[in-house]
């Protein structure tokens, strides 16, 4: 999953990442909520930028960048073989 700021593309890590973070990911593309997420680069590894590093959603934000993260985007300590993932859901269960 790629994310677009500060005029450039960039990967989230999957360190931390579960479904509260992919929830929010989800909603803000438009969609209700995720039914998976991804760790260990599942769908491949990005390229470029890794923005954001142990994000810290509780599920409920409306945008990531409203979630915690590790010393703000741009900061990390990992890899692309760590970008995260999410697959979204088009209905409520």
């Amino acid at each position: 999953m790629e994310v677009f700021a500060g005029g450039e593309w960039g990967t989230i890590c999957d360190d931390g990442w579960d479904i509260n973070d992919a929830n929010v990911v989800c909603r803000q593309l438009g969609f209700p909520q995720a039914s998976q997420a991804y760790r260990g680069a599942n769908h491949g590894q990005g390229t470029g930028r890794i923005w954001l590093d142990d994000l810290t959603c509780s599920g409920g934000e409306s945008y990531i960048s409203a979630c915690g993260n590790r010393g703000g985007w741009g900061s990390h300590d990992c890899s692309h073989s760590q970008d995260a993932s999410v697959q979204c859901s088009s209905s409520i269960p």
